[in-house]
């Protein structure tokens, strides 16, 4: 017994070096990026001299293997790393979703009771009227007593159609919250089902030895996107903006109480140098297509974005009308109207396709509940494009030039601002939990004062409404990423907007939203002879009168556009065109007055044209 003891300790001690260990990990930091985030979590582990296995459970199913990497090693060697998927071992129920599924059973216990004291009254009410006849042939009652039980009945069925209807509405109540719970306890139900990581290293340790091992790998399925709060208290103050962060992860794992940091990479970008090599001219065959130019987009996709609408122009920012726009992986999609707009609600996609007979398609990332896109033509598709003129053109404002940028000093938000040479990365001060479900958590990152001009703009032909802009100068020292943003005027929410700072110009244009206290009036002249005909030709005389009333207490600066139309094809002619004082582009048909109205002023501007074509055609004046 003693030998057969001592080799049974012999060879455990031979096997033991060998046995896989599992080992927990903590969190330490998440470097989030614009798509996707990586994980740093450190672990402890007892090592035996010569090989050990080591497994890191309970991890994300959706890490990318080629990402890790293992630091802290000292002289222990890795013999080999794995990333595997554990079926088995599934996620626990949280906190709160065990607090749910409590909450659920009262409340279906509670919906019990009531259906059963309803089924109770039912059969109550069936018996009385199973019970109605009073009295036999044989032995008739008195009209005192016809009476009695008349009131019984009549007392007692009321009572019991009172006690139903309320319990049926107090059930109907009950309905509403079960599915309620339901639809949380299934949102947070798709999160346990997930499947676990884990990571298997086996390593070669020279001795007996304690490692604090850092593991770092990329996950899918996680995120951040811009948002904006833009506050300003007069024209005469300058732009206070709020720098945002809304970060998601649906990882399958809870980043609790972890260092947050923000970086505007993106690891899943294609960082290989591409090689330009000759290119030799030949003649094709039919079908052939050139190569596409790989586009840079910086957009990156907004889960919380649910419909998405917009302008699709040509190059020249000419409307397109019948666009085809399609939620990528669905049947879901919209066309462009005659002006080229479109609205889309989005089911659940990450990306537009936008396509159009004669040009280039593009495919966006759903970034903004506002999309406008210029389409490129395609000469080898289409040889001549013919589409209506538009209003086009971008708001202009107040030269900004000789200002610095004032900026005040508020609590520190982000503790390091690093800019790399091609990217940015926000540490953030405080330590974050993040949970792996649908919500989005916000994190501020900066906060700061811009001086602006401020400028009205309005283009009466499409909306009566005046909007307040405010053109900023030296605004790429914040390096601010495309976004929505809220907007605060005068201590009011006045909306939304967005901000594109990635269009290719020195300033940066923003709309603050409508004043209702500026009142614009477009209106047709009745001085002017509408049609007429000459020969084999009809001829439409247009004139239009715009007034601007301005009720507010300061003088405002407002830049006024409307359009003349231009014609496309040589029997339609334009002609007696009279701009007034506007300056006028005849390649465009686009107008344009800078206005400076008092207090309490009104300014009234005029313009009018011809158009003469043949009689028997229609044109889409």
């Amino acid at each position: 017994m003693r030998v057969y003891t001592i080799l049974f300790l012999f060879f455990s001690f031979i096997i033991a070096p060998g046995a896989e260990k599992k080992t927990e990990t903590t969190i330490e930091e998440v470097i989030v990026y614009l798509e996707g985030a990586q994980i740093k979590r450190t672990a402890s582990v007892n090592l035996t001299p010569g090989a050990n296995e080591i497994t890191l459970p309970n991890l994300s199913p959706n890490i990318d293997e080629n990402s890790i990497q293992v630091s802290g090693l000292k002289n222990t060697s890795i013999l080999a790393i794995n990333f595997v998927i554990n079926y088995l071992d599934k996620k626990k129920d949280s906190e709160e979703l065990a607090s749910l599924r409590k909450q659920l059973k009262s409340i279906l216990q509670q919906k019990n009771n009531f259906n059963n004291s309803i089924s109770g009254f039912q059969q109550e009410q069936k018996l009385l009227n199973n019970n109605q006849r009073i009295g036999s042939d044989t032995s008739p009652i008195s009209l005192e007593k016809v009476k009695e039980i008349s009131t019984y009945y009549r007392e007692r069925s009321t009572a019991i159609e009172n006690e139903i209807y309320t319990l049926t509405q107090k059930v109907d109540d009950l309905n509403n919250q079960i599915q309620d719970h339901k639809n949380e306890i299934n949102k947070l139900e798709d999160h346990t089902k997930e499947q676990r990581g884990e990571i298997k290293l086996k390593l070669d340790a020279p001795t007996a030895s304690n490692l604090i091992l850092e593991i770092r790998y990329n996950v899918a399925n996680a995120g951040w996107f811009p948002l904006y709060d833009i506050k300003s208290n007069s024209t005469e103050s300058p732009l206070n903006i709020t720098y945002k962060a809304n970060v998601y992860q649906q990882t399958g794992t809870d980043w609790k109480n972890a260092n947050i940091i923000l970086s505007t990479g993106d690891p899943n970008t294609n960082n290989l140098k591409p090689d330009l090599n000759p290119k030799y001219l030949n003649f094709t065959y039919r079908g052939y297509r050139k190569s596409n130019t790989v586009n840079k987009y910086s957009y990156k996709y907004n889960p919380t974005i649910r419909r998405v609408s917009g302008i699709i122009t040509d190059e020249q920012g000419l409307p397109l009308p019948g666009v085809n726009v399609i939620e990528k992986g669905t049947t879901n999609g919209a066309q462009t109207d005659f002006d080229g707009r479109y609205t889309i609600n989005i089911q659940g996609g990450r990306e537009l396709s936008f396509s159009y007979l004669g040009f280039t398609n593009k495919m966006i990332p759903i970034y903004s509940s506002s999309i406008n896109i210029a389409l490129e033509v395609d000469s080898h598709e289409l040889e001549e494009v013919v589409v209506t003129s538009k209003l086009r053109g971008k708001v202009s404002g107040l030269s900004s030039t000789g200002r610095k940028e004032e900026k005040k000093e508020y609590n520190q938000i982000v503790e390091t601002k690093e800019s790399g040479i091609t990217t940015t990365r926000f540490k953030i001060k405080k330590k974050h939990t993040i949970n792996s479900n649908a919500d989005i958590t916000v994190i501020a990152i900066d906060k700061f004062d811009m001086k602006a001009d401020y400028q009205y703009y309005i283009a009466p032909e499409l909306n009566e409404n005046v909007f307040l802009t405010a053109k900023l100068g030296n605004w790429e020292q914040f390096n601010l990423l495309a976004g929505e943003a809220n907007i605060y005027f005068e201590g009011s929410f006045a909306g939304k907007t967005n901000i594109d700072p990635l269009a290719t110009t020195d300033s940066l244009t923003i709309s603050l939203g409508v004043d209702p206290n500026i009142v614009v009036k477009r209106e047709r002249l009745d001085n002017i002879k509408s049609k007429s005909f000459t020969g084999s030709n009809r001829i439409i005389n247009r004139g239009y009168k715009i007034s601007i009333k301005n009720n507010k207490q300061n003088k405002i600066l407002i830049t006024l556009e409307d359009r003349i139309p231009v014609s496309q094809n040589k029997e339609i002619k334009l002609g007696n065109i009279n701009s007034g004082s506007a300056k006028y582009d005849p390649k465009t048909g686009i107008m344009n007055w800078k206005l400076d109205i008092s207090p309490n002023q009104k300014a009234e501007k005029q313009f009018s044209y011809q158009v003469k074509y043949p009689k028997n055609k229609q044109i889409n004046l």
